[in-house]
């Protein structure tokens, strides 16, 4: 099983980014799918996950309202939009499974990870 996170870069505060994880050896639509991040010096933490049952999603506090997560299964894609950008949301950007029933939120509770991309957003 091999997760890919993709679309990071340089963005101005205010700006919009897409980033995308894709899979091989696994189908997103049999497992919840997360994005979490982690800025140089910090924890990683959960930003959203998507759910495998329905599309249900969650959100992190700090993101709601300029964040979304979807999911293609035709494309076996998750992607996570990121609106209104923040200095404070630079980080590297993670992707992650996991096969449970309902949502996880910590980085212990995910089974498989992508190598992240980064994402720098400048004051």
């Amino acid at each position: 099983v091999q997760l890919q996170a993709s679309g990071g870069g340089l963005v101005q505060t205010g700006g919009s980014l897409r980033l995308s994880c894709g899979a091989s050896g696994l189908s997103f639509s049999q497992y919840n799918i997360a994005w979490f991040r982690q800025a140089p010096g910090k924890e990683r933490d959960f930003v959203a996950a998507i759910r495998r049952s329905d599309g249900g999603t969650a959100y992190a506090d700090f993101v709601k309202g300029r964040f979304a997560i979807s999911r293609d299964n035709a494309k076996n894609t998750v992607d996570l939009q990121m609106d209104t950008l923040k200095p404070e949301d630079t980080a590297v950007y993670y992707c992650a499974a996991d096969g449970a029933t309902g949502f996880r939120f910590t980085r212990t509770q995910y089974e498989y990870w992508g190598q992240g991309t980064l994402v720098t957003v400048s004051s």
